[in-house]
């Protein structure tokens, strides 16, 4: 598997919750706990290619509830317009600080 993905790992905080049992604990182990794929079906007594199928319909079925849902986009939005806010404040413009929290707000 390539490099381990900090959207996936974001997507599985999002909602992780909604996976089936075994695939939210695989991906977990694999994104959080950061275990290999050998570690992982040794542990669960499946083979490695069990654990990769496994992580990889998870990750299909994450992406699928953020295009439904829009969860992640909608964080990340509004960190960006926290972190726009807080180079305002830095720069000493307060008026547009203001605007940008105000903005959050209302996306919020």
């Amino acid at each position: 598997m390539k490099v381990k993905s900090v959207r996936t790992g974001l997507l599985l905080d999002f909602y992780g919750n909604l996976l089936t049992d075994r695939m939210r604990t695989t991906c977990e182990e694999y994104y959080n706990d950061d275990l290999s794929l050998a570690e992982i079906a040794q542990d669960e007594g499946i083979s490695r290619q069990g654990v990769y199928d496994t992580i990889k319909r998870a990750i299909r079925q994450l992406e699928e509830y953020e295009e439904r849902l829009g969860l992640l986009a909608l964080f990340e939005k509004q960190q960006s317009r926290a972190r726009k806010a807080l180079e305002f404040l830095d720069d000493n413009k307060a008026d547009c600080a203001r605007n940008e929290l105000e903005k959050l707000i209302e996306e919020m």
